[in-house]
């Protein structure tokens, strides 16, 4: 997603869907999308996953990239070899885990990053080289692009995690639990709670006011205008 005047990319299984819209528009559907990331430049996306009825693709299909905004993609990398479950760019790169922590300046080359944890969800920004990833024992976090991770005390057990600016980050717990943070990860307080099993989230703050935050969960598409306070089904807006 662009921060400031490009859609709302939410990924899930069954897809992918343009939140701006009314109703929200499925613009893929032939990936099953494991792992999905914005970069800095607007309408550039990676994706990592496996291809879907219809598709050409190796399965998995290792990094992918799209620079019209989710309607075409190129293979980079790995195809055949990586499915990333957990995938996110900073201003430093790429990070992803396929079984290993890997960080990449281009999305061709790549560095293993060994670590005694399993990110369920890498979460990072193009306006930064901090990343966050979600595990069993809390929030790992990284200030230098995945190149080495701390534990953050006293953070909540969160599952999902999505930057909606530079230094916001809205974080989920399994139960549906909403948290926020206004320093990268560092600390962070209970907002609210999304009902139904959430599958994806994504957030963007645009302007001043809170953050906006889209879930995709067991019950359909809901969405949050007040930070994470209270939600509602998403009619795209």
């Amino acid at each position: 997603m662009h921060r400031e005047t490009g859609p709302v990319l939410l990924a899930t299984h069954e897809g992918l869907f343009d939140m701006t819209r009314s109703p929200a528009a499925r613009i893929l559907d032939t990936i099953d999308l494991m792992g999905f990331t914005a970069a800095a430049d607007n309408g550039v996306f990676y994706a990592s996953g496996h291809p879907g009825p219809g598709s050409d693709l190796p399965n998995p299909i290792g990094l992918i990239r799209s620079v019209d905004g989710g309607k075409s993609w190129e293979p980079l990398s790995r195809q055949g070899g990586s499915d990333f479950h957990a995938l996110t760019t900073t201003r430093s790169g790429i990070v992803g885990y396929d079984g290993t922590l890997r960080t990449s300046p281009d999305g061709k080359t790549w560095s293993d990053v060994p670590v005694d944890f399993v990110p369920a969800v890498l979460a990072g920004s193009p306006e930064s080289s901090t990343v966050l990833a979600t595990t069993r024992d809390g929030v790992q976090r990284s200030s230098d692009g995945g190149k080495t991770w701390a534990l953050v005390p006293k953070a909540p057990v969160i599952q999902f995690a999505a930057f909606a600016s530079g230094t916001e980050v809205i974080g989920v717990e399994p139960s549906g639990a909403v948290h926020c943070s206004a320093d990268a990860g560092s600390t962070w307080a209970r907002t609210g709670s999304i009902g139904g099993k959430v599958q994806a989230i994504a957030a963007v703050k645009r302007g001043e006011g809170k953050p906006s935050i889209w879930a995709a969960t067991t019950e359909g598409l809901v969405v949050s205008t007040d930070g994470g306070s209270s939600f509602r089904a998403s009619d795209g807006q």
